[in-house]
Order: C-alpha cells, then structure tokens, then sequence
C-alpha cells in the first residue's frame, strides 16, 4: 500500500520524489525559501561496477544541472553508492569524478558516513581526495567512541566536515548507547570542529544543541555564515530549520530522492513518533 500511494499519502514530506526532476523541483522551491540543499541519491549498497557507474553519472550530471540553472545545492553519497563494496579502487576513481565534476562546477561534494565498519576506508578515501581537491568533505557520528580521535587526526586537512549523531545500530564496545552520552559527545566533536579552520556542517533537529552551537559562536566570534552552518533532514523540524534563516544563519536541508524511497521512508518514520503519525493522519484522511 505504501509503495503504491505513499506520495500521495505523505512521503513527500520527507523524500523529493523518484526522479531528478522531481528533486530539482524541490531544490529550486527551497531555494526561493533561503535554504541550501544536500542531495542526496537514495540506493546506496551497489553490488556491480555498473550499478556504481550510473550513479556516479547521476551526480556528476545533477552538479552541472546546479551550476547551469543557478541552484544552491551540492552532492552528499555515500562510497558504497559508487562502489565500495565492489572494489575500492573503483569507488575511488568514481569518487574523484565527482570530485573532479564539483570543482569544475565551483561545488562541493561530501562522503556521508555509514556503519562502523565503513569508517576506516571512507576516511582512507577522503584523504586521498583531500590531497587533489579541496572541495570534499565527509562525516563523523557522535555515537562511536572514536570519532574524536578521527577529527583531531584529520585537523591538519582543514577539513570540512559534518557533525551528525548517528543513526546505525552499533554494539556498546565501540559506540554510546545512551543518548545523553551521544549528545555530550557531539557537543564535544562540534567544539573542537570550530576551534579549527575549516568548514563544520552541525547537523541536528536537537534545539538545545543548536542553542549552544550559537552561544559558542558569539562567544567566540565565529560569524554565522563561512565559518559553519545546520544541516536538517528534509520533512524534520521545518519550524526550527526556518526560525534559524530568518535568523541569518544558513541551513542546508538534506534532500533524498530516488526510487529506492520506501527503506528510506521507513527509518524516517522510525526514528520519530511525530513523523508516524503524520504519515498514518494522511492515509487515514485519504478518500
């Protein structure tokens, strides 16, 4: 039921829809509303050479399309999406294609983070694309016990990097399982990314975070914009995500769209009770 009327009956709150035309759509209207956007392809977990290639022509096409048509939005996959599982050196090589496209574009393009297992070689490959572009950037989650480690140890890379919770189920010898501790720890990777020089994305819904994000920021004299921003999900915490542009901030909103949408879906209503009964409220009001 859901793969059949999800859209109409609400899944458009948090995915663009299947196509790029349906995300450019999207982008250009959140735009005109001040917000940058991430897009992001959903489909990640490539089992073939092939199925990589098309999506790192996928990318590399939406970056034009960007650049053509004067849209605020940059590129955000996952490795596994061009290949990782498949070989390393042809996830690196796609990765440096669209690496090499977002340059060319006067973009930017980050590696998103996924389990625990992926940490090691996705960080391997974004250094490697550190040493030819600065216009990549990659992701650590505040939930694994390394995290801190990895960020002072790409400190010399003046790296552009996001700050995000985590959203992986990991076990307790490598990861927080309580959310306070998750929470201080991402406060934790937040304060020693803008203690450096480089770019810091602070991605959470979490109020009293953003809240003290802020109160370092004019604490220490970081401006609210080209120093770092807040990254949102599409569909989450609107109210916020708009209170902090007319604020002066930026804020990017992270797009999804793709045909793989439904397991998407599905963690989005997972996460939170409120994006459940949303859902559910559309389809009970469906004639």
């Amino acid at each position: 039921m859901v793969s059949r009327y999800g859209f109409s009956l609400g899944a458009k709150r948090f995915v663009a829809g299947e196509t790029a035309e349906d995300f450019l759509t999207v982008a250009k209207a959140l735009n005109t509303q001040g917000f940058a956007v991430a897009c992001g392809i959903l489909g990640e977990g490539v089992s073939t050479a092939e199925e990589a290639e098309t999506a790192t022509e996928q990318y590399c096409a939406l970056l034009h399309t960007f650049a053509q048509q004067g849209i605020d939005a940059n590129v955000a996959f996952k490795i596994t999406h061009v290949g990782l599982d498949v070989d390393r050196d042809l996830a690196l090589g796609n990765a440096e294609r669209i690496a090499q496209t977002a340059r060319d574009t006067g973009n930017t393009m980050r590696l998103d983070m996924e389990q625990s297992r992926y940490v090691d070689r996705t960080l391997e490959i974004y250094r490697a694309l550190r040493e030819r572009f600065d216009c990549v950037g990659f992701v650590l989650q505040a939930y694994l016990f390394r995290s801190l480690n990895d960020l002072r140890a790409l400190a010399g890379l003046h790296p552009n990097v996001r700050i995000v919770k985590g959203a992986y189920l990991e076990p307790p010898s490598i990861a927080f399982a309580n959310k306070a501790d998750v929470d201080a720890n991402y406060v934790r990777l937040v304060e020693a990314a803008l203690a450096g020089d480089g770019y810091t994305a602070v991605a959470t819904h979490d109020r009293r975070i953003i809240e003290r994000v802020i109160a370092l920021a004019d604490r220490t004299g970081i401006p609210k914009r080209g120093r770092f921003e807040f990254q949102m999900l599409y569909g989450i915490s609107a109210a916020l995500a708009q209170e902090l542009v007319r604020a002066g901030y930026r804020v990017r909103l992270a797009v999804p769209f793709g045909g793989y949408w439904f397991p998407y879906l599905m963690r989005r209503l997972a996460e939170r009770p409120a994006n459940l009964a949303f859902f559910l409220k559309g389809a009970l009001a469906r004639k």
